[in-house]
């Protein structure tokens, strides 16, 4: 992470600068300061508070207005996006939590075994907490920062949970985005059945004060703040900077646009035409970045662009050298426009 660290100061720098502005322009305005109150006034009143942090930076996703409830019997913390972050490390963060007398568990939001073991977790923790009660009902209250996925675990344990206890009815759905602040109110749904449990789903809540650059520099980049507020260009810089410190492109050595001589004539040809008829039918989803043919092809792009550099990245301007002919390259693999490039640029 050396390399990148002077992207990072800069882009963290930026997010300080930020929440400083408060409701004046920054991220904490006068809704989020509403739902931090209310968030605050429910904790006393549930049974079990589920803290969502990302699985990328369990740390730093930490959710600071738990305050004095932070680590008592009623806290469970759960890791979500482990798909997205190294399994090693998420495994040593769980037992690291785990030795603070705290209940932590890594997920996938989107994962249904995962899903359901986190649910038999809590409906063990909260038989635990309603020890000698027969006929009850639980409250589970979700709380976290923006986008780490909060709404996502709600209607997967909302559905999983009433397709276990086999009730009918209209499903529920919370607003799931790409993009953080989506949720506004707080929302209840059922997730159990004998006894009756229900999770109450917050709008996430970021202190306009972030400690350090480091800290900013990775909330902006895991999406917990939105990437209309900071500068993209210094994000996207980022971003690269944290990759090209990796070994992470020589997975990708295969990606080529090279078709097997060894193979007959009519068989290239087909493949020919059949690459061109792909290329043709790429344009009809030029905004959908997540078909596999485009991840091929940054892939294959942050491949060629790495290997063929021979600057060092150790070097902040050799850094940004291969940033930006990264950048440039990338533009094309992402299908943009050349009337876009110009606006870009």
């Amino acid at each position: 992470m050396g390399r990148a660290t002077y992207f990072s100061r800069r882009l963290g720098a930026a997010v300080r600068e930020l929440g400083s502005k408060g409701a004046g322009g920054g991220w904490y305005g006068s809704h989020m300061a509403a739902a931090d109150c209310a968030i605050r006034d429910r904790l006393p009143l549930v049974d079990l508070v589920l803290e969502i942090r990302d699985a990328r930076i369990p740390v730093t996703s930490t959710f600071e207005s738990l305050g004095r409830w932070s680590g008592s019997n009623k806290h469970l913390i759960v890791l979500n996006k482990v798909d997205l972050a190294d399994r090693s490390w998420t495994e040593k963060w769980v037992k690291h939590i785990g030795k603070q007398n705290c209940i932590c568990h890594g997920v996938n939001a989107h994962n249904r075994e995962n899903i359901k073991e986190l649910l038999s977790i809590i409906r063990a923790r909260i038989k635990e907490l309603k020890f000698g009660e027969s006929s009850y009902t639980a409250t589970v209250l979700l709380v976290g920062i923006p986008n780490v996925g909060k709404s996502a675990i709600a209607n997967s344990m909302h559905q999983i949970g009433r397709i276990g206890a086999a009730e009918k009815g209209k499903l529920k759905h919370a607003v799931v985005s790409l993009y953080p602040g989506e949720t506004k109110d707080i929302s209840s749904y059922k997730i159990a059945s004998h006894p009756n449990i229900y999770v109450l789903d917050t709008p996430g809540i970021l202190s306009p004060k972030v400690v350090s650059d480091d800290s900013g520099s990775k909330l902006a980049l895991t999406g917990a703040i939105k990437d209309s507020l900071l500068c993209e260009y210094e994000l996207a810089q980022y971003f690269l900077a944290v990759f090209n410190s990796t070994e992470q492109y020589k997975q990708w050595e295969n990606f080529n646009d090279r078709v097997d001589c060894s193979l007959s004539s009519d068989i290239r040809e087909k493949i020919v035409v059949d690459t061109d008829t792909t290329k043709r039918k790429r344009r009809q989803y030029s905004s959908d970045h997540t078909q596999d043919f485009i991840v091929k092809d940054v892939r294959r792009t942050l491949f060629k662009t790495i290997s063929s550099f021979k600057g060092v990245l150790g070097e902040e301007t050799e850094m940004e050298l291969l940033i930006e002919s990264q950048l440039s390259a990338l533009q094309e693999a992402f299908r943009v426009s050349e009337a876009n490039k110009k606006v870009s640029e």
